[in-house]
């Protein structure tokens, strides 16, 4: 979660070679010196930290040898200022430190700091605690006493905040190899680091806090961001007031087709969420056993019993937009039903055991938006879990690539790609909403969003955020426990007040 941000969106978000590059532009264009852009990045970590733990009178600080430890030697003087009991515990040689970082450095020692080389033996215990070890510039598994120390940070009971970025977490990446620092804070400076927002980066950073240290507007305009991060839908449709005379075909047919025999919820999730996003008509084609008990259980939907691909060819020819995958299943039905949709013209959104069914046997077209869980992604791409996840930007654009139209990597930091697009990151939502029929929800708002006459990508990017959000909204009451259908309760407040303050 970002706090202290303004939250309009979208933010840009940068690999660690641009921050090297925007601090570079800064320094060497602007003509701010190295020194002033550290001792401003220690100035807010410092006004952080006592915003954070205000009772907090002692602190402990982990400092590498690079510029993120001359980070930490500025938040050491600071505090040694303001009478503070302080130590700094050193990682690495101290006569490696150079430029800006031995500046840092010798102020702190200069003002009476106290400083102790970091062992086995350190016991981490203060109000706080600093992690300014290795910053965004790791690449590699932490070995030695840099494991060590983070191994004992995360066992620590105080408090810990990471200067830029948790120690031993991947900046561009949000991977982990080994071990990385928990923190309950993290201060990143010059530019948002992608890894902060996806993968496991969200669990590591905990509360993420920006600041750009006063970098004028110039430099950011010079380096185009690796992604943005989204915390709610762009404008567009949600803040569009319908017409006094509008019908129910003014705003889209919705075709669901999905639930195999036991699997009819699915697609009552799904066909729910498309109604309560907007759609005008919403039909569901699915298994004939289902068909009754599902027009029951919301007869605003019109439920379809198809027993075989001839009966839903002429639901397809009805619907503007279909929604394929919910309950499906990988049966010769399922197959069946997958070729159906797969030969027609209309768009398209593809989800659960469709997308395994497609990867046997791919389609590429544009006008489609595949919503792939990680597990969904790496049968898409023929490669494990693991490796989708070690680089969740990388795997979306592949699947972008190979498939067409938009991808849509769910998960904490949800990741939207198209091939013509930047990567786009959702902020929004909760673990809460790791429960069964979530995706199915977010399948019927994207087809929902289309059917009103978006594009598919600007269908899928307000989906996410919309379903993130209406997930936030409806954990108000406790993450543990929530439901898709409390999701889907929470969906119009939310459309309502994102398009009123678009």
């Amino acid at each position: 979660m970002e706090v202290n941000s303004q939250r309009s969106g979208p933010h840009a978000l940068y690999t660690a070679a641009q921050v090297r590059e925007l601090d570079r532009l800064a320094i060497e264009q602007q003509g701010i010196p190295g020194y002033t852009l550290m001792s401003r990045a220690g100035e807010a970590c410092w006004q952080c930290l006592q915003a954070r733990w205000p009772a907090a009178r002692s602190l402990q600080v982990l400092c590498g040898t690079g510029n993120n430890g001359g980070d930490g030697f500025v938040v050491a003087r600071l505090a040694h200022a303001a009478n503070w009991q302080v130590q700094v515990l050193q990682l690495g040689d101290a006569g490696q430190l150079q430029g800006d970082a031995l500046t840092a450095y010798n102020d702190y020692v200069e003002a009476g700091g106290q400083l102790l080389p970091f062992t086995g033996s350190t016991v981490l215990e203060a109000d706080v605690l600093v992690d300014a070890m290795l910053g965004s510039g790791i690449d590699r598994p932490l070995t030695g006493n840099w494991q060590l120390a983070v191994e004992q940070l995360n066992a620590s009971s105080s408090p810990l905040l990471s200067v830029d970025i948790p120690s031993g977490l991947q900046a561009d990446t949000g991977a982990v190899s080994g071990v990385a620092a928990h923190a309950d804070v993290t201060l990143t400076v010059i530019g948002r680091k992608v890894g902060l927002y996806t993968g496991a980066g969200p669990d590591y950073a905990g509360d993420t806090v920006f600041s750009d240290l006063d970098v004028p507007a110039v430099v950011y305009r010079q380096v185009t961001a690796a992604a943005r991060l989204l915390y709610r839908a762009p404008p567009g449709l949600l803040c569009t007031p319908r017409a006094r005379t509008a019908h129910k075909g003014q705003h889209g047919r919705v075709l669901v087709v999905g639930g195999c025999e036991g699997m009819g919820g699915a697609v009552r999730l799904a066909g729910e969420a498309a109604l309560r996003s907007g759609a005008g008509l919403v039909s569901v084609a699915t298994h004939p056993a289902h068909a009754a008990f599902i027009t029951a259980a919301c007869p605003e939907l019109m439920c379809h019993g198809v027993a075989d691909a001839r009966a839903l060819k002429v639901l397809v020819a009805a619907a503007d937009v279909l929604v394929l995958g919910p309950g499906l299943g990988r049966s010769v039905w399922a197959q069946a039903l997958l070729g159906v949709v797969l030969e027609s013209a209309q768009p398209r959104v593809i989800d659960a055991d469709a997308l395994n069914l497609l990867a046997g046997a791919p389609a590429n077209t544009d006008a489609q938006v595949l919503t792939p869980h990680p597990g969904e992604a790496a049968r898409l791409l023929g490669q494990d879990i693991a490796t989708v996840q070690q680089d969740r930007v990388a795997a979306v654009r592949a699947i972008a690539q190979q498939y067409g139209g938009v991808a849509v990597l769910k998960g904490a930091g949800t990741v939207i790609h198209a091939e013509a697009e930047s990567p786009l990151i959702c902020a929004a939502g909760n673990p809460g909403m790791a429960t069964a029929g979530m995706g199915d929800v977010l399948s019927g708002i994207i087809g929902a969003f289309i059917a009103q006459g978006l594009a598919v990508h600007t269908a899928a990017v307000a989906a996410v955020c919309v379903h993130a959000c209406a997930g936030d909204a409806a954990a108000g009451q406790g993450e543990r426990g929530l439901l898709a259908r409390d999701v889907i309760a929470a969906l119009r407040g939310v459309i309502q007040a994102q398009g009123e303050s678009a």
